[in-house]
């Protein structure tokens, strides 16, 4: 897309609804309830699909065939293994701070990763290049992350297991037990619906890096310092945390009223896209009942009152549950501690963010907007006398 104007153009805060470029990848329809990578509904590959199978079409464009999965699925295997420069750093960055900060680990990790293997400016790369960078990046998030969760626990990192599929690899280094097999699908739904999602803050601030041909883990990194706002990836846990808060069913309403008297935001509700229900938590309820428990009982007459509630206190708004309210669920009752939930989504969503950095790549444009400066107005005379 090629757009020439004279002057500056005045856009909404937040850039809301302004079209930056073109995208091949996906697209979110807000007012329907729906999104998509490439042409299939995110949802439909959700339920039909592997991990793979849609990492595969994410870089390729199409679907594999069995007989490209597989080689696609070889080919990822030994990725997952960290160098040993990295896995000699990562008990020093799993004991930095106070508190487990796992996203900012793992963009420390990557970055060492990005300088032991001499990961190349995209824009001094070629595609074939690229693309085995932005598969490594991906094939060894999993297990940075697992690593520097069970080295913070106390535990021996473990290693990453080829005969084990994306999903079911990722509980395994997290839990230190093979899941089972409806376990290990649950996780695969949720990573599949979270890989990509529109050009949200993570995936806008990689493809500006990108932009400036930059290598694939410096736009990676940026993606994963926007990802851990609480406004973006890190709301999972923190939905869980509120129903721990109702306790019990007689107490939402007053719990409702509260927060929203009190101007906090109901973290799992609410969207920035979406007008109507997400259709991401409304698979994930589907999921979650799959699996059954008085957890799930408990959720789904949390946010049936919840909903009912903001209605009433704030009409018009159209507040429903999003993807993080039910993901919570789903991970408590996959076994993953709530500290690894946003580390989760990031398994995912990094599948996401290097399709979009390889897309931008192709493009020689930097993206370069503009500010409109409203401080006291120039030029004033620099002061020489310090007295």
């Amino acid at each position: 897309m090629s757009i020439t104007v004279e002057g500056p153009i005045e856009v909404p805060p937040g850039l809301r609804n302004v079209v930056v470029t073109e995208t091949r990848l996906g697209d979110v329809r807000g007012d329907e309830g729906f999104y998509h990578y490439r042409e299939y509904s995110a949802i439909e590959l959700s339920r039909a699909k592997t991990v793979e199978d849609v990492w595969f079409l994410m870089y390729e464009g199409r679907l594999p065939t069995a007989a490209e999965l597989a080689t696609f699925s070889e080919t990822i295997a030994p990725l997952r293994v960290l160098p040993a420069e990295v896995q000699a750093a990562l008990p020093a960055i799993a004991a930095a701070g106070s508190a487990f900060n796992p996203l900012a680990g793992l963009r420390t990790a990557l970055s060492l990763l990005a300088a032991a293997r001499e990961l190349p400016p995209v824009w001094d790369a070629d595609p074939v290049r690229r693309k085995a960078d932005a598969m490594l990046v991906c094939a060894v998030t999993p297990t940075i992350l697992a690593a520097l969760y069970r080295l913070r626990e106390g535990l021996e990192p473990l290693e990453p297991r080829a005969d084990l599929s994306t999903a079911a690899n990722w509980l395994y280094l997290v839990t230190g037990q093979e899941p089972t097999e409806a376990k290990a699908r649950a996780i695969e739904h949720y990573l599949i619906s979270t890989i990509d999602h529109g050009f949200n803050a993570s995936t806008f601030t990689a493809r500006v890096i990108a932009s400036t041909g930059a290598d694939v883990v410096s736009a990676v990194a940026g993606a994963i310092g926007a990802f851990s706002g609480p406004l973006h990836g890190g709301a999972p846990d923190r939905a869980l945390a509120s129903l721990d808060e109702i306790g019990t069913p007689d107490r939402i309403d007053d719990w409702v009223r509260a927060k929203v008297s009190a101007g906090d935001r109901i973290m799992g509700f609410g969207h920035a896209v979406y007008r109507t229900e997400d259709p991401r938590s409304l698979m994930l309820r589907d999921i979650a009942r799959d699996l059954g428990g008085d957890l799930v009982d408990f959720t789904t007459t949390v946010e049936q009152r919840i909903v009912e509630v903001l209605a009433e206190l704030k009409p018009g708004r159209n507040l429903y549950a999003n993807v993080e309210f039910y993901a919570g669920v789903v991970m408590s009752l996959c076994d993953l501690p709530r500290a690894m939930f946003t580390p989760t989504f990031a398994t995912s969503r990094v599948i996401g963010w290097t399709a979009n950095i390889l897309e931008q790549s192709e493009d020689p444009k930097i993206i370069r907007p503009a500010a409109r400066y409203v401080g006291p107005p120039p030029p004033v005379a620099v002061p020489i006398d310090r007295t």
